[in-house]
């Protein structure tokens, strides 16, 4: 299985000379399986780009997993150039959001308004599929199983686990560990105390032995003071899942937008330093814009 990241970002795209190192793109992830089927998670401003390697496929058939309907993780999606030549499929994936009553085919209806981009739906020459998933009932793509589990998000929130021919990924998307909102001694604590450790522990077992954890870890602890309820990982709570589902490797991607590279890189140093891991893992590295890594 092959992963590269073409967005790391997190919030708002970030170019400049401060983010050059690690990439100033939002979230887009490739995967391919040993059979060289194409996966995408997430349809933010890396989608472009990765478009653009596409061309040279073509006809070909994309499989978008969204993890949910922020900006940062769809609006590469009027930018992928497959959808302006016929012959090509894009197969998108996601949750049915219960506020509006509708699929994930919503993610392309608004973006695609007359008020927002010149070019509708219909004018595309893609054909373009609609898959809503339901959380914990995997699909298949090829020779991968998907499985989606509900993680926790202002939104709806997809993590995925994908997995084929004996190897394994999961991507948590935008999640914050769940947190009892109920302080100790009051009513509700116990009765809401039970509902996250539950949700906790169907996390933790959905990434239990991945090969690869991608997970959130847009804040410091102290930063995570103040955005508490936000939707966001820190270093540690990231790092901490990867230690206790045993994963190989931890990447860490969601980076704050506003932190520079070398900034990205001291928090990090310190977050290892503050973290016990076991001799023999997980791995732990700074997701980075461009990279690909093979397992």
């Amino acid at each position: 299985m092959k992963i590269k990241f073409w967005g790391v970002r997190g919030s708002i795209a970030s170019p400049g000379p401060n983010t050059v190192r690690y990439g100033g793109n939002t979230t887009c992830i490739e995967i391919r399986t040993d059979n060289n089927e194409l996966i995408i998670i997430d349809a933010g401003t890396g989608l472009f780009p990765l478009s653009q390697t596409l061309l040279s496929e073509m006809p070909l058939t994309a499989n978008v997993l969204i993890t949910h309907s922020h900006w940062d993780h769809i609006q590469g999606l009027p930018f992928f150039l497959p959808n302006f030549a016929s012959g090509n499929v894009l197969r998108l994936h996601g949750a049915f959001d219960p506020v509006s009553g509708k699929g994930v085919e919503q993610v392309m209806a608004v973006q695609l308004q007359h008020s927002y981009f010149p070019v509708r739906e219909d004018k595309m020459k893609a054909r373009i599929e609609y898959i809503t998933l339901e959380a914990g009932k995997s699909i298949q793509i090829g020779s991968a199983t998907v499985t989606p589990y509900l993680l926790n998000h202002p939104v709806i929130n997809f993590g995925y686990r994908i997995e084929a021919n004996g190897k394994s990924v999961f991507f948590t998307g935008d999640h914050e560990p769940p947190q009892n909102t109920h302080a100790p001694g009051n009513a509700g604590y116990l009765e809401y105390q039970a509902v996250v450790d539950a949700m906790s522990d169907s996390i933790l077992q959905a990434m239990r032995g991945v090969d690869v954890l991608i997970a959130d870890c847009s804040y410091t602890e102290q930063e995570y003071a103040t955005r508490k309820g936000w939707g966001h990982g820190t270093f540690n709570s990231s790092i901490q899942y990867a230690v206790g589902a045993g994963a190989k490797v931890l990447f860490c991607t969601h980076h704050e937008p506003t932190r520079s590279d070398d900034a990205l890189e001291a928090v990090f140093q310190q977050s290892l330093l503050d973290n016990h891991r076991p001799a023999g893992g997980p791995h732990c590295r700074l997701a980075r814009e461009g990279e690909t890594y093979e397992f």
